[in-house]
């Protein structure tokens, strides 16, 4: 008989519905303190798996504590990760996520930046977002198995192609982020609750 994951404990990691002081807004600055790739691995741990230390998070990303603790300090400085003092001791330094989440402004002003240096950060950000959403999919697709019976029947991978305006686009889109954020006031801790990823993409594709 297989058993599901072990998760970290459940309280480690808030839930229910996102207030304004829950996301940081990125601006030019922040983002490129966040654009490296380990950077934003570091950040997606600690707000998917609650707090840690640079070491626990160095096992968990297969990379060197010294790089862990360097590029957390690097966060703290741009104010996207702080001290846990609940946890932390003289010895051993745990990290929290200072927010659930990011937001931009706009991501076309970043996208069309007039510094290249900022366009470039947009682009790493961006690209680490896709390969993260799909490392994700294809662990779920190679470890579903492990998961009770009711999980492996309660997900989904589906793909649309629809032809629309770039105005009927930016609606899906509203709708979309709308539904899912009105499940947030089911959120549970309960023992039959599980963190569940929903990932959505939106783009144009080529005709030929």
């Amino acid at each position: 008989m297989t058993e599901k994951p072990k998760t970290q404990k459940k309280d480690a990691v808030p839930i229910g519905p996102l207030a304004e002081q829950d996301l940081v807004k990125l601006d030019a600055r922040s983002l490129r303190g966040l654009a490296h790739p380990l950077r934003i691995r570091l950040l997606t741990a600690l707000r998917d798996h609650g707090p840690a230390t640079a070491s626990h998070l160095a096992a968990r990303l297969g990379e060197s504590s010294g790089a862990t603790s360097y590029h957390l300090r690097q966060l703290a400085s741009f104010g996207l990760v702080e001290d846990d003092p609940g946890r932390g001791t003289a010895r051993e330094r745990w990290w929290k996520a200072a927010h659930r989440g990011q937001t931009f402004d706009s991501v076309e002003e970043f996208v069309r930046h007039p510094d290249p240096e900022v366009r470039e950060a947009m682009s790493t950000f961006l690209v680490e977002h896709a390969a993260s959403s799909a490392e994700q999919l294809a662990t779920w697709m190679g470890t579903m198995h492990q998961w009770p019976q009711q999980w492996q029947g309660a997900w989904d991978s589906s793909r649309f192609t629809l032809r629309l305006t770039p105005e009927d686009a930016r609606e899906l889109s509203t709708q979309v982020h709308a539904l899912v954020e009105s499940f947030r006031t089911r959120e549970t801790d309960g023992p039959e609750g599980e963190r569940v990823r929903v990932q959505f993409h939106e783009f144009p594709i080529a005709a030929d």
